[in-house]
């Protein structure tokens, strides 16, 4: 089958359009024709090295967290899906591939795919949803009536994540650029922090919540908006002991993880707040959750631009420059 393969780690580096052996089909996993594949920038930071000790890929394989298409054949076990089901899912890690024509998948992490959306807009969804899901539901418990602060409203995960709290009644500030405070506000921001003019730290306080996906200086500097009690959640990092022990890392691996986050993990409990960082999960039960509020009209997916598959590189790209409104998409078919 047709794939971009990335044969060796390297900063912005490109992906090599070529041959991949068809995937191997187990007892409880799916086989789906990609119609469309979102771009993320675990893609980017994946592709540069970033995750080197942390995730188990070894070049050359095929990048890719995002998808949306149709079932081809389903192992003996699976139960849920059949030939011809119109699918989305994240594939768990160890087995992403989504910028390929084929892909198997996990029956557990497959949901079927929202009935009113297109593939491109539902391959746009599934690992900023999830991430959003499982941040301000899973670990925040977000309620009506409390107060959330979402950093990079404009982004992927932004989009997603102001329009899930506004859904759980939550009051929601978010920072973005002039050019997109109209964007966040039609998604449902209450406060909007132009971030060029204005500095969020002076400007609010009293939050519950705050999820971070941009740099230290700001995860730092969020801090000082909470209320004590509060929770400080970033999946831009650094990554803390709990998720080295979610991974299952070695001890040399704990001991950095802990020294990495060492520093806000201090600060934030001197001020009586919780840090954690979050490094989503593959959730096909979860996904189902999202596909509700999607065909309900709670959620509706926010994309930049879609770019055939031959300009997968030029995609990355275009997500490279950090200028992207919402998801950048791939149409393979």
């Amino acid at each position: 089958m047709k794939a971009f393969i990335l044969d060796r780690y390297k900063k912005s580096g490109v992906l090599r359009f070529g041959e991949r052996p068809e995937p191997s089909l187990g007892d409880e996993d799916v086989l789906v024709e990609i119609h469309a594949a979102g771009l993320n920038p675990l893609d980017s930071k994946i592709r540069d090295g970033a995750f080197k000790p942390l995730l188990p890929y070894r070049p050359p394989f095929v990048l890719g967290h995002d998808m949306a298409g149709r079932v081809a054949r389903v192992g003996a076990k699976v139960r849920r899906f059949k030939a011809g089901d119109e699918v989305y899912a994240r594939p768990r890690d160890g087995r992403v591939g989504t910028f390929a024509e084929r892909i198997s998948i996990h029956e557990d992490d497959l949901a079927l795919k929202p009935k009113n959306l297109t593939m491109e807009e539902a391959a746009s969804i599934p690992l900023v949803g999830l991430t959003a899901w499982q941040a301000l539901v899973d670990r925040a418990d977000l309620r009506k009536g409390q107060k959330i602060l979402i950093h990079a409203g404009s982004g992927g995960v932004g989009t997603f994540a102001i329009q899930l709290a506004k859904h759980l009644g939550a009051t929601v500030a978010t920072t973005t650029s002039t050019a997109n405070m109209d964007l966040v506000r039609s998604l449902g921001a209450d406060v909007v922090i132009d971030y060029k003019t204005q500095d969020f730290e002076k400007v609010l306080s009293g939050y519950d919540v705050v999820l971070n996906s941009l740099g230290g200086d700001t995860l730092q500097k969020s801090l000082s908006v909470l209320k004590p009690g509060g929770k400080l959640m970033s999946i831009s990092g650094p990554p803390d002991p709990d998720f080295a022990r979610q991974k299952g890392l070695n001890w040399g691996l704990r001991q950095l993880m802990r020294l990495l986050s060492f520093g806000i993990r201090r600060k934030a409990k001197g001020r009586g707040l919780a840090y954690s960082f979050l490094f989503m999960q593959a959730n096909g039960r979860q996904l189902s959750q999202i596909t509700a509020l999607i065909e309900g009209g709670a959620i509706r997916p926010i994309m930049d631009r879609v770019f055939p598959f031959a300009a997968t590189n030029e995609a990355l790209g275009y997500l490279d420059t950090g200028r992207s409104k919402g998801k950048v998409v791939l149409r393979l078919k």
